[in-house]
């Protein structure tokens, strides 16, 4: 098993190659100044004007232009093609919040692949960043500060039961399943949420605006 690339007491944000919107690499960095770029996101980030500190990936879609500007010892090829680069980022970098920035674009099967990466990862805590919403995977308990009446919406990766404080339509006594019953749409009915949930198998997807209360839960 290769050993962990980067491991820090900062949070990180890990950037990825895909359409990001306008400031959120900006957002990101002033929560999470350390940047790990996940293969071809180093290109994003010298265009950007921004060093990673890291680049992880299988590097099928990094540049030779960044491969040069990098130094040598920031460059991390994982060559298996099993994983993909978000995967590979989640599993080699420790820290205590990320947040992903360049993986919630357009291409849908991009950012399927990437939920699916936050559910391989249980012991990781990211945050995804799209144009319009964040997304991360449920811990165990949360607690959340959020506007009443905003949206607050719950996407099960696999069978899970969990109870519920503060939203509009409580979840207790819901048997969740992809195929089956989900939980998209609920509503902030009170100014704290709380969730508790029995496996890590539960996506929590809200509005953009609610990423610093998302970040203070989360840390």
């Amino acid at each position: 098993m290769t050993s962990l690339i980067v491991q820090t007491t900062e949070m990180v944000t890990l950037l990825g190659g895909g359409e990001t919107g306008p400031g959120d690499l900006e957002a990101a960095l002033a929560v999470a100044p350390f940047l790990v770029a996940a293969d071809g996101g180093a290109d994003r980030a010298l265009a950007e004007g921004r060093m990673p500190r890291a680049v992880i990936g299988d590097f099928d879609s990094l540049s030779e232009e960044a491969r040069q500007a990098i130094p040598g010892d920031r460059l991390h090829r994982i060559p298996e093609q099993e994983s993909t680069d978000f995967d590979k980022c989640l599993r080699l970098v420790e820290a205590p919040l990320m947040l992903g920035v360049g993986f919630m674009g357009k291409r849908l099967d991009h950012k399927l692949a990437a939920l699916a990466g936050l559910v391989r990862a249980p012991a990781r805590r990211c945050i995804l960043i799209g144009p319009n919403d964040i997304a991360f995977l449920c811990p165990p308990e949360l607690r959340l500060e959020l506007e009443p009446g905003s949206r607050f919406s719950l996407f099960p990766m696999g069978p899970v039961r969990g109870e519920s404080r503060g939203l509009t339509w409580p979840i207790g006594g819901i048997d969740f399943l992809p195929g089956g019953r989900i939980g998209t749409s609920n509503r902030v009915e009170e100014a704290v949420v709380e969730l508790t949930m029995e496996a890590p198998l539960m996506l929590v997807i809200l509005p953009r605006a609610a990423l610093g209360a998302a970040v203070s839960a989360l840390c």
